[in-house]
């Protein structure tokens, strides 16, 4: 089915969010600030599926110069088409600082809009399957729009907002934290991130990735030439191996790969295939630093690398990809082995 959708990216790789969606579904769009715009053949796929989308949904309307005194009534009237309950009413705004400003707008805003759109045929009950976007490029321009299921994402702008630990050695420990929250369900964190399970991670210094893995009871051996926060030393959680992290091998295999090191994505994709085909892990967490140019195209060749060398040696596995909020130049990857 075709259609005008909006999708959100991280500021900066508004190209790359554009030729992916392009790759997969067709059409053409334009770029946006903090997000594109594009009419495609086809539906995107499911966010999950995307590497640089982090929210997206079918444009509906886009208004622009609305009146300061009254911005509601301009909505409704692009609503009365589209009544019915929805489970959500979003309010959104380009990552960007100029879109920041809008917070205080929003909190002025909010309540009067739901009071408006609940009278008007769009009341928001937790069983519909619909949700409400409402992206706000400044304070007169909106773009207007709904989505469902995996299509876009529950999370305001698509972002997972997480509060850095005081404990924490470092800001990475964020960017692991919320991979495991995309990437596994909560049961499969239940189930795979339980104390007594092991994990090696490669560039570990200071230690915020073994940090995220320690407070969830896990053993961990940072390889590292480069110095560990005492305190995760003292846990008795960790075993600090100052070595190369392309050289070292476990002497049996562990449940998780961990891997944050500065390098060239195809080396660091070429390393964790290597683990999985030999066994070393059964899953893994990566980040690939990116280029300045062909960003989107070096992810692909990255991933598709790395799928092709595991389906050759037979080997099922589940691989995804994402640029998390707490990515900056990288993307985030995650493997497991079936």
């Amino acid at each position: 089915m075709s259609g005008l959708w909006v999708l959100q990216c991280r500021p900066g790789f508004e190209a790359e969010c554009l030729e992916e969606v392009c790759a997969h579904s067709g059409g053409n769009g334009e770029t946006l600030s903090g997000a594109v715009s594009i009419r495609t053949e086809r539906d995107p796929p499911p966010l999950a599926e995307l590497v640089f989308a982090r929210q997206a949904f079918r444009q509906a309307a886009a208004l622009q110069d609305l009146p300061p005194g009254d911005r509601i009534n301009p909505i409704l009237a692009a609503l009365a088409a589209h009544a019915g309950p929805v489970s959500a009413v979003l309010l959104e705004n380009p990552d960007t600082n100029d879109g920041k400003e809008l917070a205080a707008f929003f909190r002025r805003f909010e309540s009067p809009l739901r009071s408006a759109l609940a009278k008007n045929g769009l009341p928001v009950r937790r069983d519909a399957s619909r949700r409400l976007h409402l992206l706000f490029t400044d304070s007169r321009r909106v773009h207007i729009g709904f989505s469902e299921g995996g299509t876009g994402s529950p999370l305001a702008n698509g972002i997972l907002r997480l509060k850095l630990p005081r404990a924490a050695p470092s800001r990475s420990t964020l960017k692991l934290e919320e991979a495991l929250q995309v990437f596994l369900d909560e049961r499969q964190r239940e189930r795979w991130l339980r104390p007594g399970l092991s994990a090696v991670d490669l560039g570990a210094a200071p230690g915020g990735w073994t940090w995220q893995m320690t407070t969830r009871g896990l053993k961990v051996i940072a390889v590292d030439n480069g110095p560990m926060q005492r305190e995760l030393l003292d846990s008795g959680l960790v075993v600090h191996r100052r070595e190369d992290g392309f050289r070292y091998r476990p002497t049996r295999a562990v449940d998780w790969l961990l891997c944050d090191m500065v390098e060239q994505p195809q080396r660091i994709a070429e390393l964790v295939a290597g683990w999985c085909l030999r066994g070393d892990c059964r899953r893994a967490v990566f980040n690939l630093k990116l280029p300045m140019k062909k960003r989107y195209a070096c992810v692909q060749d990255c991933l598709e690398r790395l799928g092709m060398q595991l389906r050759q040696a037979g080997v099922d596995h589940e691989l995804r990809c994402k640029q998390l909020y707490h990515d900056r130049e990288e993307v985030t990857a995650f493997i497991a082995l079936l």
